[in-house]
């Protein structure tokens, strides 16, 4: 396990994890919110193998619903 320590916003630690889905790059960490544990698990498979760009649209477009 890689931790890197930081000082995370206690809105998002008030978040429940089921509803983050969580990326990084070689800079960033993304935390994506979703609504609901299966949006979540939806977006997840989805997303797999995209880039930042390509999850963010998905994302959008999920945020639409």
């Amino acid at each position: 396990m890689i931790c890197v320590k930081t000082d995370i916003p206690e809105e998002l630690n008030e978040i429940d994890d089921e509803l983050k889905a969580i990326y990084h790059s070689e800079d960033t960490v993304c935390f994506f919110i979703l609504k609901t544990r299966e949006l979540r698990s939806k977006f997840i498979e989805e997303t797999k193998g995209k880039n930042k760009s390509e999850r963010e649209k998905v994302y959008e477009a999920y945020n639409r619903k």
